[in-house]
């Protein structure tokens, strides 16, 4: 099978596709009696939020640098930003909910906003929003976050990918990125870029590819899976040294 999408990064990656344990959040609409202390409840995991993302912050600078780990001081802003958070305070003591719904209320209602803009940057902020709301429901939940399972490398295949998702990914264990969704200006983009590993969007993948022997063709925006010998012994002969289920370039 051939699946077509666009690059993002230009590379090579043969292994395992494997797509992405990602944790959903599921949030009930629950009315609550103690107003200040939900708010509490909200304040604390907003200020817990930003701790994971000066983390994150650090560990993207030593990866690719102050200037594409920028977003998670940005991300960080965003929390406390005054209309977002007041929107979710608000909603906490007028309407009585918990704090997930409030949260994930106002980060849908924010995220819809700037989706519907016309400038291309201004939408990038959608992906934002929802990341840093998912975050703080995360925490209030005690959720824990998507992984990569298996000590083999693979090719990573996900709906799209969050900044912070992206850099919290052991490196070692990821060959390749590759999304349904996505641009190439997309903060995850930059990311991989920087990280020079192969990454491909807009590949609409089935469920059951999961496991299965795959080919990302960074240059060529191409995913195979199962890939016939044929195709194995072509990419073989671009690099004699290749490992199967490796990272390669060539020029």
């Amino acid at each position: 099978m051939v699946l077509e999408g666009k690059s993002v990064f230009g590379g090579i990656a043969i292994g395992r596709l494997s797509i992405y344990n990602k944790k959903e959040n599921q949030v009930k609409r629950e009315k609550i009696t103690d107003v200040e202390a939900e708010i509490t409840r909200f304040t604390d995991a907003k200020e817990t939020a930003k701790e994971q993302l000066k983390g994150f912050y650090k560990k993207a600078v030593k990866e690719v640098g102050e200037v594409n780990a920028a977003i998670f001081e940005v991300h960080q802003m965003m929390l406390d930003d005054l209309d977002y958070v007041e929107s979710i305070t608000n909603m906490i003591r007028t309407q009585e909910v918990n704090a997930e719904f409030a949260v994930a209320s106002t980060g849908d209602n924010f995220s819809k906003m700037f989706a519907a803009m016309d400038d291309d940057y201004m939408k990038e902020r959608a992906a934002d929003v929802k990341d840093i709301s998912n975050r703080v429901i995360s925490i209030l939940q005690n959720a824990e976050n998507g992984s990569v399972t298996g000590e083999e490398p693979v090719i990573l295949l996900a709906d799209d990918l969050a900044p912070s998702e992206t850099v919290q990914l052991d490196k070692s264990k990821v060959l390749s990125f590759v999304t349904r969704h996505g641009s190439t200006n997309s903060h995850t983009a930059i990311l991989a870029r920087t990280m020079n590993i192969p990454a491909l969007i807009g590949i609409d993948f089935s469920e059951d590819v999961n496991g299965k022997m795959g080919i990302v063709d960074g240059y060529t925006g191409t995913l195979y899976i199962e890939p016939d010998e044929e195709i194995m012994k072509k990419y073989e002969a671009k690099k004699p040294r290749m490992k199967i289920r490796s990272v390669f370039y060539w020029n």
